[in-house]
């Protein structure tokens, strides 16, 4: 089949100096590079927004101070603290009310998809498997306490929004035995108490980023090797107790081109020790966690590793995530080739994102990194988080839709699992291509145009029907589709996603704006 074709043409105007850029885009001649799983766009539900740990509100000028104005962070990302510094950066949070209303509708909207409940706190909650109240401290060795009901919530809730669950299971000394050795009992309740409520786990990792060991909850002096014996029995307890649930991992963050983490005491694991240790068969999902970048929240540990507004738009940010995943898949090629590739928590930033992560300028980055992804064979991304800190897809307090909760919903609406090739992106022209879901031969074209000045226009030899976000102001929470304000009606209704008729010829494309390009008669051979 021939490849899609492109024409760039240039236009001046004695306005300034802005350059226009014209593409000629062909539809039915873009071949078909990758299938995604009908859940790629997925999310997590932060085991500490279950269980009301703790977050961080900061004032950015003093990231140590509470700020008035700024959501918590979550520790539940690569986020977390670490722990030597929680009591400085921390403050309590109420847990979440899955069974809200307004939550479970939103979420629903996005279904399919997989929830992720996993993170830091996972690593060292006490899972309260009895119906008896619950310790008013943690068990030594942990740091929180998950009840049964909490966890029934949570296995309601991924019930009724079309959800599979994910998760991990404790890894911290309160798991083991006078050896040091991991032991499988609070696994193994936590297993036996999701069956008995008619739940499934269909994906777990061991430990949420085990690279990073006294991150995250595990004995000082963790190494690879106690983690390699810790591995092989969880993984012999899976195989044996639970045959089919599907193990990810490892889960690691922050190395080669990715965010460079500067941890505070050592040893410290990487990716290629971790499969250096363990005897084949490992995992059956490769997964890692992808963040471009650490918000000030990460300061104290972690530094030069921010991204300004300013920078919010340019080439260099939004291709990071391909950075990081040339990383990752090098590893995953050598060590369990065509094993699916997850991306099990990614987010504008490390430690619960940049203020602009609510803004309609995080939109660009949210469905590039979707779009350039998928062309790059990843089959799931967890988006970090649903509903919690800067980066939450909705405020985490009144569960209002923000800019990358619409925009996810557009994706979910318009692009299918099948990924087409959309031909060559420019520096400030990004394209990307699915089938139209519903619509055998059908195509939807998504244009991000990233430049600030430039306006750019797509010519298509049929019509199609135009889906345009933009907003009067980047760093805002408003955002319109066709030029009409997205939100939620009196009574919670989401707004009807109505495209714009657009005859075929070009099809305009404002300086930051984003355009989804749906083509139902396009007669694409590989959108079955």
């Amino acid at each position: 089949m021939k490849t899609s074709w492109i024409t760039v043409a240039v236009a001046c105007t004695f306005a300034n100096i802005s350059v226009a850029q014209s593409l000629s885009l062909t539809p039915a001649a873009m071949p078909a590079v990758s299938t995604v799983d009908a859940r790629y766009q997925s999310f997590n539900v932060e085991m500490a927004r279950v269980v009301g740990d703790s977050g961080k509100s900061y004032d950015e000028k003093n990231p140590t101070n509470p700020g008035s104005g700024s959501a918590g962070a979550a520790p539940d990302s690569h986020g977390a603290a670490p722990q030597a510094l929680r009591g400085k950066m921390t403050e309590s949070w109420r847990p979440i009310n899955l069974a809200d209303p307004r939550l479970r509708k939103l979420a629903a909207a996005l279904g399919p998809t997989y929830i992720r409940v996993s993170g830091t706190s996972a690593n060292s909650v006490y899972f309260h498997d009895s119906d008896t109240p619950a310790p008013m401290a943690p068990p030594q060795g942990f740091t929180s306490v998950l009840t049964r009901g909490e966890w029934q919530d949570v296995v309601n809730f991924v019930e009724k929004v079309d959800g599979k669950l994910v998760t991990s299971f404790a890894f911290s000394p309160g798991v083991r035995n006078d050896a040091g050795v991991w032991t499988t009992d609070q696994a193994q309740n936590l297993i036996n108490y999701t069956k008995s409520i008619g739940g499934e786990i269909v994906a777990v990792e061991f430990v949420n980023e085990p690279n990073l060991p006294s991150e995250d909850g595990a004995p000082f002096g963790y190494s690879v090797s106690n983690y390699a014996r810790d591995f092989a029995i969880f993984r012999r307890f899976i195989k044996a107790e639970a045959p089919g649930m599907r193990i990810a991992g490892p889960g690691t963050v922050g190395e080669g081109d990715a965010l460079p983490i500067t941890v505070t005491s050592k040893p410290s694991l990487t990716t290629i020790d971790i499969f250096a240790a363990l005897a084949p068969p490992r995992f059956d999902i490769f997964s890692y966690h992808s963040y471009p970048a650490a918000s000030l929240r990460c300061e104290l540990f972690s530094q030069n590793t921010e991204t300004a507004e300013k920078d919010a738009l340019t080439d260099e940010w939004l291709t990071r995530p391909d950075q990081i995943h040339a990383f990752y898949l090098r590893l995953r090629d050598r060590y369990e080739p065509r094993k699916p590739v997850w991306i099990t928590q990614t987010a504008n930033a490390a430690c619960g994102g940049r203020p602009w992560a609510s803004t309609f300028l995080d939109s660009f980055r949210y469905l590039d990194q979707l779009g350039r992804l998928a062309r790059s064979d990843v089959k799931v991304i967890f988006h970090n988080a649903l509903a919690a800190s800067d980066y939450g897809l909705l405020d985490q307090d009144t569960f209002s839709p923000r800019p990358n909760y619409w925009a996810a919903l557009l994706w979910r609406t318009l692009m299918g699992a099948q990924v087409l090739d959309a031909g060559r992106s420019s520096p400030d022209l990004k394209l990307y291509a699915h089938c139209l879901p519903g619509h055998p031969g059908g195509v939807t074209i998504l244009a991000i145009n990233n430049s600030r000045i430039r306006p750019a226009s797509i010519e298509l030899p049929l019509a199609s029907q135009r889906y345009t976000l933009t907003s009067r102001k980047l760093d805002s929470t408003y955002v319109e589709l066709n030029g009409n304000e997205l939100k939620l009606d009196a009574d919670d209704e989401l707004p009807s996603f109505r495209g714009h008729e657009v005859k075929k010829g070009n099809v305009d494309l404002p300086p930051t704006s984003i355009t989804f390009l749906a083509v139902p008669e396009a007669e694409n051979g590989d959108c079955k």
